[in-house]
C-alpha cells in the first residue's frame, strides 16, 4: 500500500510538472497571433520591400517662397530644358517662378508660376533624361533622351539673333520674354515706339529702383499690362525681336526714360506726375 502511494505521488508530480509544455503545445487561436505579434517572423519581413520607389518631386504645391529638394530638381529640369538659366539654388523665387511661367505657357497649360501635380507631371514626362549631377547650362540642347529637343531648337532659332547682340549677359529667356513684352505692350505702335518699350525694360534693369533682370522688370507686379491682361504670352513677330535686338545695341529712343504710358488708357494719376521726355506713337515717355 505504502508503494502504490508513491508511485500515484510521483504520478502527480510529473504530471504538474508536464503542465506548461503542455499549454505551450496546446494553444488557443488568439494565443497565436499574439505570438505573431511580439514576434515577427523572418518571412513576414521578407514581404515588406526595402525600399519603395519614390515618385518625381513631392506632393507639396511650390510655388515664390518654397525652398528644399523638389524646387531644387524644379530648378534642375528646366534648366534642362532652357527655360531656367539661373543658379540651382533651391530657392524658389521671381526667376523660378518666370521660367515655370514660361514652361507652362509653351506646354499649354495655364501659366500661373505655381507649380502643382499637373506641372509637374508635365515637366518630369519632357525631362526623363535629366539627372541631378549633370551639367545645367548646356543640356537642353543636346540631342538624344530630351522629349522637347526640337521645341527648344525652335526657340534657340527663334533668339539666335538676339543672343548674337547681347552685351549684358541676359539669358535667353529673359531675352524671349522682352520680345514678348515688346509685342503685347506695343505692337501697334512704329517700330521706334517698339524699340523705346525695349529699352525702358533695359533701363530698369540697369537702375537700382528696379529688379536687375528682363524678367524681373516685366513681372513684377503691376509694372506692364501685357502682363495683367495675358498678352504677354502672345507669340512675338519678327518686328519685336527685331526691336529688342536694336535696344540691346544701344539705340534708345525714349532718351533714357524708364517709364510710358498711353494717356488715353491710363488710369493711374501718378504716372502724370512724371517728367515727360517725348511721345512715341500712342506712348508718353517720361522719368
Amino acid at each position: 500500500m505504502k508503494k502504490h502511494t508513491q508511485w500515484i505521488f510521483a504520478a502527480l508530480t510529473l504530471a504538474l510538472a508536464a503542465a506548461p509544455f503542455t499549454a505551450i503545445l496546446i494553444k488557443e487561436p488568439g494565443a497565436v497571433y499574439a505570438n505573431q505579434n511580439n514576434h515577427t517572423s523572418p518571412m513576414t519581413e521578407s514581404t515588406v520591400p526595402e525600399e519603395e520607389a519614390l515618385p518625381a518631386f513631392g506632393t507639396t504645391l511650390l510655388k515664390v517662397g518654397s525652398s528644399g529638394q523638389d524646387v531644387y530638381e524644379l530648378q534642375g529640369r528646366l534648366k534642362h530644358l532652357g527655360f531656367y538659366a539661373g543658379a540651382i539654388d533651391s530657392q524658389f523665387g521671381a526667376k523660378t517662378k518666370n521660367a515655370v511661367t514660361w514652361f507652362q505657357w509653351k506646354f499649354g497649360m495655364k501659366a500661373d508660376g505655381i507649380v502643382g501635380a499637373k506641372t509637374k507631371l508635365k515637366l518630369y514626362n519632357a525631362t526623363k533624361a535629366w539627372k541631378p549631377t549633370e551639367p545645367s547650362t548646356s543640356t537642353a540642347k543636346k540631342t538624344g533622351g530630351n522629349g522637347n529637343t526640337g521645341a527648344s531648337n525652335a526657340a534657340n532659332k527663334n533668339t539666335a539673333e538676339l543672343s548674337s547682340g547681347n552685351t549684358m549677359g541676359l539669358s535667353e529667356n529673359d531675352l524671349k520674354i522682352m520680345a514678348n513684352a515688346v509685342y503685347g505692350e506695343s505692337r501697334g505702335e512704329p517700330f521706334e515706339g517698339q524699340v523705346a518699350v525695349a529699352a525702358v525694360i533695359l533701363n530698369r534693369v540697369k537702375s537700382p529702383n528696379f529688379p536687375n533682370t528682363p524678367s524681373g522688370v516685366i513681372f513684377q507686379p503691376g509694372a506692364f499690362t501685357a502682363v495683367a491682361d495675358g498678352q504677354i504670352y502672345l507669340e512675338p513677330n519678327e518686328q519685336a525681336r527685331k526691336a529688342v535686338q536694336q535696344a540691346l545695341n544701344g539705340w534708345d529712343p525714349s532718351g533714357g526714360c524708364i517709364y510710358y504710358f498711353n494717356p488715353k488708357t491710363a488710369t493711374s494719376k501718378w504716372i502724370w506726375s512724371r517728367p515727360q521726355v517725348k511721345t512715341i506713337g500712342e506712348h508718353i515717355f517720361c522719368m
